[in-house]
């Protein structure tokens, strides 16, 4: 089964209560809270985020955290990088040189094509987006499908 780490997940939910109050510094007990997160694992979130200029970090006593830009400025591609890194299906889609079989594999093409899809569809919702509700069922605003097309053999 493909899916992100629980880190990942709560990363997005940190970065949603963030961007439920854009302006304002929060400080990591609160975001811990407004999450219905631990403090522990809020701390470790905010690290990479920052890192990746996701958040703005200040300290001092009214110190705390902040989105370092626009919510619809901030892809979940964003988020998902900030926490686990380039984003691939294989390990071989990512980086060159990390199989023994890729000199005579004929589908590593298709495997970066298909991360790249998933890569187009996270880099296409933005965080402002999450903040809104989910589409009723039966409604015509689903997701749009994103073709693939796979390499010839």
């Amino acid at each position: 089964m493909l899916r992100v780490t629980k880190l990942t997940d709560y990363a997005t939910v940190v970065m949603t209560v963030l961007a439920s109050d854009p302006g304002r510094v929060h400080s990591a007990a609160e975001l811990a809270e407004r999450a219905h997160l631990e403090l522990p694992t809020v701390s470790k979130l905010l690290k990479p985020l920052t890192h990746a200029g996701l958040v703005e970090s200040f300290r001092g006593a009214n110190g705390g955290y902040r989105l370092a830009r626009a919510a619809q400025d901030i892809s979940l591609a964003d988020i998902v990088e900030a926490m686990e890194g380039p984003i691939g299906m294989t390990e071989c889609s990512v980086h060159e040189g990390q199989c023994g079989l890729e000199d005579n594999c004929g589908i590593r093409a298709n495997w970066r094509r298909i991360s790249d899809v998933v890569a187009e569809a996270l880099r296409a919702v933005s965080l402002a987006q999450m903040l809104l509700p989910p589409p009723q069922p039966g409604r015509s605003d689903r997701a749009k499908s994103i073709p693939l097309r796979l390499a010839a053999g």
